[in-house]
């Protein structure tokens, strides 16, 4: 009994289709390293950046406990917002929350 054979030509595009297969596999994976690469580099920069600059300190609370007038005027106007509707509770409590420092 004769065993027949696969042709040369055959075999020989299925190990250069492999080689194609993992020659783009290799691709994609060295373009998605440069691309993490890349993304690392950003995040390191916007965690220097933020490190270098602090948030501004809050704003102390006046010697003695006392209000200045400023603060008081800007109290004054946004009780007065609030009671003509203007402001809901929430955006009154937090901007009061603000101007107070707290």
């Amino acid at each position: 009994m004769m065993r027949r054979r696969r042709p040369l030509l055959r075999t020989a595009a299925l190990v250069g289709g492999t080689a194609a297969v993992a020659h783009h596999a290799g691709t994609r994976s060295e373009q998605a390293r440069e691309q993490e690469a890349m993304q690392n580099e950003q995040i390191a920069e916007l965690q220097q950046q933020q490190a270098a600059a602090p948030p501004p300190p809050a704003p102390a609370p006046a010697a003695g406990g006392a209000m200045s007038d400023d603060s008081l005027a800007q109290l004054k106007k946004l009780g007065d917002l609030h009671q003509q509707g203007v402001l809901s509770d929430e955006e009154f409590a937090a901007a009061k929350q603000k101007i107070l420092g707290i």
